[in-house]
């Protein structure tokens, strides 16, 4: 079956087989492609940086959880293990990550960023807040006031997508 095929007959599928509310389905068709193209722009932006997305999304997971085994990380990221490894490994060979002791399971370890991954995290943080400031800068204040109205919307969702909540149908 060809790519076109296979996706000819995904989009066929309606709301009700997929499990998925008519509305949420229209509103995913309406918001897909402008999210494409702002996700696109927004891991373009760090200027100093050639930390790629998914290495970025690493080293903020363990900013907040701390010192992490690569499994933990490997799981809350949604990637295979030797995929986490890898980045790790890129990371470490930057001095942005190390390995440590697991002090709980001696033959275990585990991965932290360094100071100077602190500091570089931070660093592209201000930089990507800077750019998504002038991009909603650009809107009017309808919108503004609209876009802010859906600031504790977007949150809950990405929490509830990065911790799991949302299943293979949605729910």
């Amino acid at each position: 079956m060809s790519d076109g095929a296979l996706q000819g007959g995904l989009a066929a599928q309606t709301a009700t087989e997929t499990g998925v509310s008519d509305l949420a389905m229209s509103l995913s068709k309406r918001i897909r492609p402008a999210m494409t193209k702002l996700y696109v722009m927004y891991f373009r932006v760090a200027e100093q940086s050639d930390l790629t997305g998914p290495q970025l999304s690493i080293m903020s997971r363990l900013q907040e959880n701390g010192p992490s085994r690569i499994s933990a990380v490997a799981q809350a990221e949604g990637i295979r293990m030797p995929t986490a490894s890898n980045a790790l490994h890129q990371l470490e060979q930057r001095d942005l990550v190390r390995r440590v002791r697991d002090e709980s399971d001696r033959r275990g370890v585990r991965v932290e960023l360094t100071p100077l991954g602190e500091t570089e995290l931070v660093r592209v943080g201000k930089e990507r807040e800077l750019y998504l400031a002038e991009m909603l800068d650009s809107l009017d204040d309808d919108d503004l006031r609209d876009a802010h109205e859906l600031v504790d919307i977007i949150n809950r969702l990405a929490d509830a997508y990065s911790a799991g909540v949302i299943s293979d149908n949605g729910k």
